[in-house]
């Protein structure tokens, strides 16, 4: 039998608790990889991480869902029926990740949450919201030239619109003084992915710090304080 002190044991010193780390950068970034290399999350279904964050990822829903439609990955070359039909399982992802991420909020779970950054209000509006529940926030923002994420995107299984891929590369480098802005120097990671290649070993430990350094915000505190006041009792 499950007792009380074991589920508030696991609750208050889970890995990873009350932390959202962010990704940002374009398509054919690189973000996988890095989040893979730097926190020890699988690339190809990401769940869980090395660190203890819950991998928020829709892409690899949407990925999956095209699979079993029977569609494939390559939206460039859809015809518009196709292209239609891909759109409502892209809304579909989304729902089913967004159910996903309630539960770990629910959990005060640790979470890595995948994103292009092309839209820095929409990651602005989540941080406000994760942070009025106690969650601090970092950013690991995913650099690459455009030149290198076009070639990626090209060589890559599920293919973006040309289009798409220069038009939101220009949104996050234009984006990327307001994140500097949003999370501050302290809590933000700006890498260098134009080459696969083992990443600095300063940029590897600012990366796992943050997972590992105390919580900092005081809704946190006070729910884990009263938690632990809980198991005492």
């Amino acid at each position: 039998m499950i007792k009380l002190i074991d589920i508030l044991n696991e609750g208050v010193y889970d890995p990873g608790i009350f932390k959202a780390v962010f990704t940002a950068g374009g398509p054919g970034s690189g973000k996988s990889y890095t989040a893979s290399t730097l926190f020890g999350m699988p690339e190809k279904i990401p769940t869980v991480s090395a660190a203890g964050l819950k991998g928020v990822n829709t892409d690899k829903v949407f990925e999956t869902l095209l699979k079993k439609a029977g569609l494939g990955t390559n939206i460039q070359k859809m015809g518009p029926d196709k292209f239609a039909q891909a759109m409502e399982l892209r809304k579909k992802a989304k729902s089913v990740m967004g159910a996903a991420m309630k539960n770990y909020i629910d959990g005060k779970l640790g979470m890595l949450i995948d994103g292009t950054g092309h839209n820095a209000s929409k990651i602005s509006n989540k941080k406000k919201g994760l942070e009025k529940l106690g969650y601090d926030c970092f950013m690991v923002f995913v650099n690459t030239s455009l030149k290198v994420a076009l070639e990626r995107n090209a060589n890559r299984e599920r293919k973006l619109p040309e289009k798409i891929v220069k038009e939101y590369w220009n949104d996050c480098q234009q984006n990327l003084g307001k994140f500097q802005s949003m999370f501050g120097a302290s809590n933000m990671l700006i890498v260098d992915n134009s080459k696969y290649q083992a990443f600095a070993k300063e940029v590897t430990k600012a990366a796992n710090e943050f997972v590992r350094r105390p919580i900092q915000n005081p809704v946190a505190k006070a729910w884990i304080k009263k938690e632990l006041e809980l198991r005492k009792s």
